[in-house]
């Protein structure tokens, strides 16, 4: 698991966003109502810079005609292209979202400062910051990044037995470890 500390909470203030590049992508940060979500800043219908140039804007929904009407603010992304629209928490598309979603990121809000940033060999590192795996617990909040590739209802991590790691059929792929958490 690689996770970037890419901001403190109050740099990224409510209904705000964030663009950052990880890994050699681009991704939007959003806070909405307090809390963080992030996306590719790639719109998958036709590439267009969906997080950095989109529209944010709310959605209305009734649970039966003629019924009251809930307003859930920040909840959808516009393409500035072409009018494409995603949920921000989920990244899937309104239009099709069985099949068209936008890369979503975990976000989570840990305990730090930008001070505890320290040169690579003995903590977090700077620009962008590499979180690594002890907790750090000195005042302020900063917003944390997940990019790893996780899929719902499979684990985090998995210790490897010797030998094992070295390619093959149903062979786990190795992790890169060194430095990140």
């Amino acid at each position: 698991m690689t996770r970037y500390v890419v901001a403190t909470s109050a740099e990224i203030g409510e209904g705000e966003r964030k663009i950052v590049e990880l890994e050699g992508r681009s991704i939007g940060v959003f806070n909405v109502e307090g809390e963080y979500y992030a996306l590719l800043n790639q719109c998958p219908h036709a590439g267009a810079e969906l997080c950095a140039y989109g529209t944010v804007f709310g959605v209305s929904k009734a649970e039966v005609p003629d019924g009251s009407i809930a307003y859930e603010r920040g909840r959808s992304l516009r393409c500035p292209w072409h009018q494409w629209e995603y949920d921000i928490r989920t990244g899937e598309s309104w239009y099709d979202p069985r099949s068209t979603r936008v890369r979503r990121y975990e976000v989570e809000v840990v305990p730090g400062s930008p001070e505890d940033v320290v040169d690579p060999e003995g903590g977090p590192q700077k620009g962008p910051y590499v979180m690594e795996g002890y907790a750090v617990t000195l005042e302020g909040d900063l917003v944390v990044v997940d990019t790893s590739r996780r899929r719902p209802g499979t684990r985090q991590h998995r210790e490897r037995t010797p030998g094992e790691g070295s390619g093959g059929p149903g062979a786990p792929a190795p992790h890169a470890e060194a430095g990140r958490a």
